[in-house]
């Protein structure tokens, strides 16, 4: 399998569930802006979307969408229990996590990478997502993980997206369980693999 990645994106997540699971992949660097890859090929040609991650697999097929894509990975390993059984109830709520992730955190930081925003606008986007952080918050407060008590796919989407925060000045610390829950999957010997990778790549 290929990881088509570029750093601090949400690439990221796939890429920390592949080093939790074990999977052999290769990792392939993809310039934003240029839409090129680092061994000199057209990204837009893999994915026409232009936009990481997309996973490669051995017989050509390319998958998109980082909530497709660590959901198709973990079930490749069911006994490391990265997600539940498809068709089980905690399945489901794994996609309602992923979907809130990917909609309420993802989406709704997007809009604070733009420069030509006003202040102004950045600062609704930020109250808005705040309320989403205080739902957060109020949740792990009373687990270690968005399921419960093991780790999951949808916190390795989680993590990816609130690092972001260092790049608009949020401090995590008015949320002192997102800040704990932060800093626990930070240390997963994956997490930290799938960051010194893409810091060196």
């Amino acid at each position: 399998m290929k990881l088509y990645y570029a750093p601090h994106t949400c690439s990221l997540s796939p890429h920390i569930v592949l080093r939790e699971l074990g999977l052999p992949f290769e990792l392939v660097k993809v310039n934003n802006q240029t839409k090129q890859t680092a061994d000199g090929r057209d990204f837009l040609r893999i994915n026409p979307k232009g936009y990481v991650a997309a996973l490669q697999l051995g017989d050509g097929q390319v998958l998109t969408e980082g909530p497709a894509i660590v959901q198709y990975l973990a079930d490749l390993r069911p006994e490391l229990q990265l997600a539940p059984a498809a068709g089980s109830w905690q399945r489901v709520r794994l996609q309602e996590w992923l979907s809130f992730i990917n909609s309420e955190i993802h989406a709704g930081s997007a809009p604070l990478f733009n420069q030509a925003l006003s202040e102004e606008a950045k600062n609704y986007f930020r109250e808005r997502l705040f309320k989403r952080f205080a739902y957060l918050e109020a949740h792990l407060q009373g687990q270690a993980f968005l399921l419960g008590e093991r780790f999951s796919v949808a916190d390795a989407y989680l993590f990816t997206v609130l690092g972001w925060c260092r790049f608009f000045a949020i401090d995590l610390r008015r949320w002192p369980a997102v800040l704990t829950y932060f800093d626990k999957i930070a240390e997963r010997p994956a997490v930290q693999a799938a960051l010194h990778a893409e810091a060196v790549g």
